[in-house]
């Protein structure tokens, strides 16, 4: 995450993208998956992350890393629950 947006010329945020990313990974990986698949997208001085976990199945979305993320700098975050796994994203400011 971090070389992709020191790429982009984002260099502000690294600690915020550190541990949103380790944050993200470890709720996809709880889900006991085989596999995790994460995701980064830019917009206007903002980045989403997003962690997939590919497990299909589960039941209803978990929200209770929702206030973890905001906590550590998230200025806005979701969960849901799709065909493919659990999604679990962030968005903060660049």
């Amino acid at each position: 995450m971090l070389g992709r947006l020191h790429e982009w010329g984002y260099r502000e945020a690294d600690e915020t993208v550190a541990a949103l990313t380790e944050l993200l990974v470890l709720t996809a990986v709880a889900d006991g998956g085989r596999r995790v698949s994460v995701h980064l997208a830019d917009q206007k001085r903002q980045a989403l992350i997003v962690a997939l976990s590919h497990q299909p199945g589960l039941a209803a979305a978990d929200t209770r890393v929702l206030p973890e993320l905001t906590r550590l700098g998230a200025v806005s975050c979701g969960t849901d629950t799709a065909d493919d796994g659990r999604r679990v994203w962030a968005v903060l400011d660049l």
